[in-house]
């Protein structure tokens, strides 16, 4: 059987599963969302939100998308943490990068990748802003792995920028921002420990979008 049509055969399992634990399991499932945490991730097939948090169903607002970028100019992105935040009104923002990203490596490298070079760009722009830091380290493996936590924490300080973000946060005290790494070799989730307050105060000095009036 090939993968493809294994997945109606394993939705099958899945349902029948669920529905022997409660009855009612879909039809709850189908009367909205309440999730307290908004995650994105990279789309790398290896990392799944739900899987390797263990998080349930209606508990966490997913977006995904090569390398884990909140580029500032992307409406995507834009438009789920503004549902996000304003609408589902989540208390925790995740963004959650992977050693072994193969968006990270490939903007490592001085090569043509066509559509991608502008998305890429974002993280090269991450390696412009850190190259002091960067070019220090000798170890080509370990700049790499610098170099994802670093994207983590430069997209982290993209949605601080926003104005739903700041609005929200002067507002009501939530969300707040947080980073981590997922380690494919050990299955561990790394928090970075972004300072979130100190980020918002820095920042706000040039981005303040979000003053409650």
């Amino acid at each position: 059987m090939s993968v493809y049509r294994k997945l109606f055969q394993n939705n099958k399992i899945w349902r029948e599963n669920k529905q022997s634990i409660n009855a009612d399991y879909f039809k709850d499932l189908s009367e909205g969302q309440r999730p307290e945490i908004l995650y994105i991730g990279c789309s790398d097939s290896r990392v799944t939100a739900e899987e390797m948090t263990g998080i349930k169903p209606g508990q966490m607002f997913v977006h995904r998308n090569i390398a884990n970028l909140i580029p500032n100019n992307d409406p995507n992105s834009a438009a789920v943490i503004e549902y996000a935040i304003t609408h589902l009104k989540v208390k925790h923002v995740v963004v959650c990068g992977h050693y072994k990203c193969g968006g990270v490596k490939a903007a490592m490298e001085a090569k043509d990748l066509g559509i991608l070079n502008s998305w890429l760009r974002n993280i090269r722009d991450v390696y412009r802003l850190h190259k002091d830091e960067l070019n220090q380290i000798n170890d080509e493996e370990a700049k790499y792995m610098r170099l994802v936590e670093l994207n983590v924490q430069e997209q982290c300080l993209n949605i601080i920028k926003t104005a739903t973000l700041q609005r929200a946060y002067l507002k009501t005290g939530f969300p707040t921002v947080h980073g981590w790494v997922f380690d494919l070799h050990s299955g561990a989730i790394k928090d970075l420990r972004i300072d979130f307050e100190k980020m918002l105060t820095e920042i706000r000095e040039i981005y303040d979008l979000g003053t409650v009036k």
